[in-house]
């Protein structure tokens, strides 16, 4: 939800599951607290033996299910363009596998410069060291805590499942109504950076 609104696509998913198991998910609750790994949240469905294997079954039934229904939120490409026009690097961390991931940004035309996958929250804090990252971009409170144990700056937008005070809450340096802010907010940013 900082990129793209998957909430269309993971419902499907979710949908073909429940269609195969019988299992009864309540898909717009999943769909509202989107940002952990997939087996986080079959674990409230499923029996714990279970959950492997559905989370093996879901990102099989991803590709034809979860990609074509979602959409790129706004300003997602102008956000990575300023990042470039910056002279940074744009990386894409996620909790979502990194072929699963890769699928969305090239269906949706989204091109940064890395993509790092299966990293959540704190986790996030390797690919952001590994790729020198400055600051990173999320949208859960879990991305704040990726960006605080990389000690970067968080950006948070508020397009997610966590509202603005939540975000603040759990310490984002910056906080977004949503990416088409984030373009002003780069220039302004480095302008008031010290030189040097």
């Amino acid at each position: 939800m900082t990129l793209i609104d998957s909430r269309p696509g993971i419902k499907a998913v979710y949908e073909a599951i429940v269609a195969e198991t019988g299992v009864y998910v309540d898909t717009d609750l999943v769909t509202s607290r989107l940002g952990p790994p997939v087996e986080s949240e079959l674990a409230n469905w499923f029996p714990a033996d279970r959950v492997a294997a559905l989370g093996d079954r879901y990102r099989a039934l991803y590709p034809d299910h979860g990609i074509a229904p979602t959409a790129a939120l706004p300003g997602a490409a102008a956000a990575i363009a300023a990042v470039r026009a910056a002279g940074g690097r744009a990386l894409v961390v996620t909790a979502k596998s990194r072929p699963l991931a890769q699928l969305h940004l090239d269906h949706l035309g989204l091109a940064p410069d890395a993509v790092v996958g299966g990293l959540w929250a704190d986790a996030k804090a390797a690919a952001l060291t590994e790729y020198g990252a400055s600051a990173y971009v999320g949208d859960h409170v879990g991305d704040v805590a990726g960006a605080r144990a990389a000690r970067v700056l968080s950006v948070a937008v508020a397009t997610g499942p966590c509202p603005a005070a939540e975000l603040r809450a759990a310490g984002a340096d910056v906080v977004l109504p949503d990416l088409t802010a984030f373009p002003g907010w780069l220039a302004e940013h480095r302008a008031a950076a010290p030189r040097g």
